[in-house]
């Protein structure tokens, strides 16, 4: 069968993908890239000393074919082949090689694809870029199809609840992007390049949820994403779990397809869910009331207040988060004023503020009759202050809270207000280690959102050891 492309290319001819066997030869064939790994060298065995040049793509060219691509060839030439399209461009390639696939071998590395592969060489086959003027409309809308089935995924909850079960597999993923941060590089061991992208996903499971690519054609494709505006349908994307911070995570491999704001029912909902609530408590950057899952052990950086604000401003621009340790007075701590301002209602489903307990919840939309009710958790802001200055607002919440204090939401509630007082200058007396997160937020005081992640009662000798913030910073 020859597929012809309406409206476009009217005298060309195209092999359809589903067509395709190993050996056939003189082939014509158009699809759009749906995925794309980096530029890789290895030693060339027929010329030592020499490095020959590979890198791999997948094109589409109906909903239930797609291909795996992979050219070989000198360093100028497989560079200059790469960087002449990316993903969502449409191609012609003229007289690739058909091979049947290796599955196990290749499926491993690259993306799992209903037929055989392509073969590019350097002397005979041919690449063109077309432009998304000359392609047919059905083609460019491949890109907004999951290569697998829409309802085949995991919920960020799914897989946090799981935890250490998940980590090592393959799964999807559908979320939305809740921000995109900036590319980062470094140079390994060995003298090789590297980078990073951290991209944070959420949907109305997880306020927040972090993905990590670590090549250059992922990190590229992540920079186009808006965030809060963006939803991604993750085929094949590997889970671990992060022991730094405590948590799962998910890493973009040469295995994974991306699709961007897919066309799906799901899609369309979450994305709808995200929109409708922009700029509201569910995924309001000023709102932290989940304990951090950051292992403190790991938090070794000791700052003064002062040094806190110097690093703020030396990261401006910045989306990453930094962690730390402040030996300081709670300077501010009002919890013998008025209980609304020290204790709120949350939804016992999706953990977001509700009013009432009584409520139905805003943001997953559960009924408490139908469900638990809400729960009562700690949400305060409390003042840090040392010789050098004071950090103003910092949010202190949920089992943090209770762990600080010493008590629970409910006997708490049960203290007389003297008790409360006696509890308060228990802390405002004495100096407290506190472990911090802090994330740059144009939206906070200050430009800098200030989150308690542990608080205790400072040893003396410990604490006069530090108070100039010597230590690793």
């Amino acid at each position: 069968m020859q597929i012809k492309m309406a409206n476009s290319f009217p005298s060309k001819t195209f092999t359809a993908l589903s067509d395709l066997y190993p050996n056939m030869a003189n082939l014509k064939i158009i699809g759009i890239v749906i995925g794309k790994t980096d530029v890789k060298g290895f030693p060339d065995r027929k010329n030592l000393g020499s490095e020959r040049y590979t890198f791999s793509f997948t094109i589409r060219d109906s909903p239930m074919y797609f291909v795996n691509a992979t050219s070989w060839g000198s360093e100028e030439y497989i560079k200059s082949l790469s960087g002449s399209f990316t993903v969502g461009e449409c191609v012609i390639i003229e007289n690739p090689l058909i091979q049947k696939k290796e599955l196990e071998r290749e499926e491993k590395f690259s993306p799992a694809t209903p037929s055989c592969k392509l073969l590019l060489s350097e002397n005979h086959s041919a690449i063109k870029v077309c432009s998304s003027y000359e392609v047919d409309t059905n083609l460019l809308s491949l890109i907004h199809l999951p290569v697998k089935e829409s309802q085949d995924y995991y919920s960020l909850g799914d897989i946090v609840a799981n935890g250490h079960s998940l980590a090592g597999r393959i799964i999807n993923v559908l979320a939305a992007v809740r921000s995109v941060g900036e590319p980062k590089f470094f140079t390994t061991s060995d003298r090789r390049k590297g980078q990073r992208c951290e991209v944070q996903l959420c949907d109305r499971t997880e306020s927040s949820f972090m993905m990590i690519c670590w090549d250059n054609e992922s990190i590229l494709l992540a920079q186009s994403w808006v965030p809060r505006e963006t939803v991604i349908f993750a085929a094949d994307i590997r889970i671990s779990f992060d022991k730094f911070r405590n948590c799962m995570t998910a890493t973009v491999t040469s295995k994974t397809i991306i699709t961007a704001n897919p066309d799906t029912p799901e899609a369309n909902i979450l994305l709808n869910f995200i929109r409708e609530n922009k700029g509201t408590n569910v995924l309001d950057d000023e709102m932290d009331f989940l304990k951090e899952s950051i292992n403190l052990n790991t938090i070794v950086d000791v700052y003064t207040v002062e040094q806190v604000k110097a690093k703020a401003l030396q990261s401006e621009g910045k989306a990453d988060p930094f962690f730390g340790i402040l030996y300081a007075y709670i300077s501010t701590l009002n919890i013998d004023d008025e209980t609304t301002k020290v204790v709120r209602n949350r939804c016992s489903s999706c953990g977001y503020k509700v009013k009432e307990a009584s409520e139905p919840c805003t943001t997953c939309n559960r009924d408490p009759a139908e469900f638990r009710s809400a729960t009562l958790s700690f949400d305060m802001l409390i003042d840090l202050t040392d010789h050098t200055g004071t950090l103003h607002s910092c949010s202190l919440t949920g089992e943090v809270a209770e762990e600080a204090l010493g008590c629970t939401v409910n006997e708490f509630l049960a203290m007389t207000d003297e008790q409360k007082t006696a509890l308060k200058w228990q802390f405002l007396l004495e100096r407290s280690k506190v472990y911090l997160k802090f994330v740059l937020s144009q939206r906070a005081r200050a430009g800098l959102r200030i989150s308690v992640l542990a608080c205790k009662l400072a040893d003396p000798v410990e604490a006069s050891r530090n108070l100039s913030g010597r230590g690793r910073v």
